[in-house]
């Protein structure tokens, strides 16, 4: 009681001081909690950016291995590599199955190709007989060197899932018109999408029905359940009128295994993409493939260096506000001690009489320390109001521009999937007002390459506003910045503690008389 008594007395007699001291407490809070807060934005927006990039992991050839020991100046080398080249393995559908069932894989989803010739339909070619030719190239595996196929009128690429249609999310390619019931069947039996250009030159729309048929002569009748267009005009054939995907149909995975199933002269190629649960698991997973069967001749990859390319900024964002936050403490508690020794030595009597009437060292000490906890905290709630009032604008100011960015990227999505704005929910990964997210195409059990609906967000993170001081401000940031408190008044502190430590009573009341 005396200690706190004597500590409030003297907070009364030197309010002049204590006021300075104070200030200087509630500056450095409230610049403390702006930058927690900031550090706390940073934070959630890394989270979210890595959030909306699945950790995936796809097959690829490998070219180093495949090249190792060819002389390409001798004919007889570059033969025995061109035959090795075209004898390579391929891995199935069930294959990756198969390399599925890991316990470092999450889920998996894959692409499908297959050519097939027109029946009711004719390719779309330039006069001079030429068009686009080939199948795409595959992104990471399959039937490895599947490149063109220009014996075939149409290469169709089949999806097993929305996840694996990286071209409509990436923009490459857009749908301009679909029937009503696109989505709720897109997976599921004979259906497809068709090039624009390949609509204009059959006269198609949306909803006729077209035949196709393989080198057997057995025909395929698909449903054409939109029209799309190709937007990477890099992918374009300078030496042809039409786009490279002018005779490319898409149409689901199940559809295509099912074909090719049925006809043993046809021959798919497969590009699977599995999501993980580590990036460091990479090299476990790779030799599980091969164990499994995959050839030497394969590697994996994934796509960590995508996944953390965006990130520099705001990690730089995140560096800043730990380096200012530093900064202002050390200012902030040299200020303050400082002070304090100032302050110290103007009352060297004050300590010379308490300590002559038989105040102990420990309990002079403690009053000064109380002295100071005392205006060090009243400070303290108030910087902390300041600054959560004002991280809150700090922090959505940060954000602004990255929220603006997701909000257009979720609708480009959408666009590119033939809804309107708004018809993508890039939170959920899913379509608005469609399909769960995490339902399973009817009629598929287990489903065969991970049916699941949901669609990361690739790079577009769910960003929101804050809409109160407690998302920006939380129960963390609070605990921290008491902490912090604490350390800058226990710091100051540090000159009282030494001076009562070897002021000695009699030496200062002999030196004030």
């Amino acid at each position: 009681m005396f200690i706190l008594k004597n500590a409030l007395l003297s907070i009364a007699r030197n309010k002049g001081r204590n006021i300075l001291i104070g200030i200087i407490v509630l500056v450095v809070a409230a610049a403390s909690t702006i930058a927690l807060a900031i550090s706390n934005t940073a934070s959630d927006l890394i989270g979210s950016y890595e959030n909306s990039y699945a950790k995936e992991l796809t097959i690829s050839f490998n070219r180093e291995n495949m090249m190792k020991g060819v002389d390409f100046g001798d004919e007889s080398s570059r033969a025995e590599a061109k035959e090795r080249f075209s004898s390579l393995a391929s891995y199935t559908a069930e294959d990756v199955e198969r390399f599925a069932d890991s316990e470092h894989v999450e889920s998996h989803y894959y692409t499908y190709g297959l050519a097939l010739n027109g029946k009711s339909i004719e390719k779309a070619e330039s006069t001079d007989g030429s068009g686009p030719e080939g199948m795409p190239g595959m992104r990471g595996g399959g039937r490895p060197f599947g490149g063109s196929d220009s014996s075939h009128d149409f290469t169709l690429t089949g999806y097993s899932s929305l996840e694996a249609m990286t071209e409509f999310v990436e923009g490459s390619y857009e749908m301009t018109d679909i029937v009503d019931d696109a989505w709720d069947v897109a997976f599921d039996g004979n259906n497809v999408f068709v090039n624009e250009e390949l609509a204009s030159c059959n006269s198609l729309k949306a909803g006729d029905m077209i035949e196709l048929e393989d080198d057997d002569g057995n025909a395929y009748e698909f449903r054409i359940i939109g029209i799309f267009k190709e937007n990477d005009e890099g992918t374009f054939n300078p030496m042809s009128m039409f786009s490279s995907s002018a005779n490319t149909l898409i149409t689901n995975a199940d559809a295509l295994v099912s074909i090719a199933e049925g006809n043993e002269n046809l021959q798919g190629s497969i590009n699977p993409t599995f999501v993980i649960d580590d990036y460091a698991n990479a090299d476990a997973i790779e030799a599980e493939f091969h164990d499994k069967g995959l050839s030497e001749d394969f590697t994996v990859r994934t796509n960590e260096d995508q996944a953390t390319a965006g990130l520099a900024s705001v990690r730089n964002v995140k560096s800043f506000a730990a380096t200012f936050l530093v900064v202002s403490l050390a200012i902030g508690a040299i200020v303050l001690f400082v002070i304090n020794m100032i302050n110290i030595r103007e009352r060297k009597y004050e300590i010379g009489v308490l300590r002559t009437i038989g105040v102990g060292k420990a309990r002079l000490t403690a009053k000064f320390v109380a002295e100071l906890l005392i205006v060090g905290l009243v400070a303290l709630l108030i910087g902390a109001g300041i600054g959560a009032v004002a991280s809150k604008s700090v922090s959505n100011a940060l954000l602004a521009s990255e929220i603006e960015s997701s909000q257009a990227r979720s609708d480009e999505v959408g666009r590119n999937f033939g809804m309107p704005p708004g018809g993508f929910d890039s939170e959920s990964g899913g379509m608005a007002g469609g399909r769960d997210g995490a339902s399973e195409v009817p009629g598929r059990a287990g489903g065969r390459g991970g049916m699941s609906m949901g669609l990361p967000g690739r790079g577009s993170p769910s960003i929101q506003a804050y809409d109160s001081i407690d998302a920006v401000v939380d129960a963390g940031v609070l605990g921290k910045l008491l902490g912090i408190g604490l350390l800058l008044i226990l710091v100051s502190s540090l000159a009282a503690m030494i001076s009562i430590q070897r002021f000695s009573p009699l030496t200062i009341l002999k030196e004030r008389s």
